[in-house]
């Protein structure tokens, strides 16, 4: 079975840096495009970046310019580089693997 397990989050302030990583066991890592989502209290879960297996990115106007999406297929791993972070960056972010894998999600909280 396919694993997901995000990691990285945390405690920031505004204007900080935070590296999410995805961590990726059971699935064939580098056949599959991956991307990150958010979702803030009581908002819906949203989109926030991908990269194909190819290694183009895409990302939400939100984030574009601060956000830094990357994966590492050797180490079957994805990462998120978030800089300049603001308060509303503030969510639980969810890392998937298209194809129906997501992670449990962990907590970034940008707050002074």
């Amino acid at each position: 079975q396919g694993q997901v397990v995000e990691s990285g989050g945390g405690l920031v302030q505004p204007g900080g840096s935070l590296r999410l990583s995805c961590a990726v066991s059971g699935i064939s890592f580098s056949d599959h495009s991956m991307g990150w989502y958010r979702q803030a209290p009581g908002k819906q879960r949203e989109f926030v970046a991908s990269i194909s297996r190819g290694g183009v990115s895409s990302y939400d106007d939100s984030v574009k310019g601060r956000f830094t999406i990357s994966r590492d297929n050797a180490k079957n791993t994805g990462y998120l580089q978030m800089n300049s972070l603001k308060s509303e960056d503030t969510a639980v972010y969810y890392c998937t693997i298209f194809g129906g894998f997501w992670g449990q999600g962990t907590q970034v909280t940008v707050s002074p």
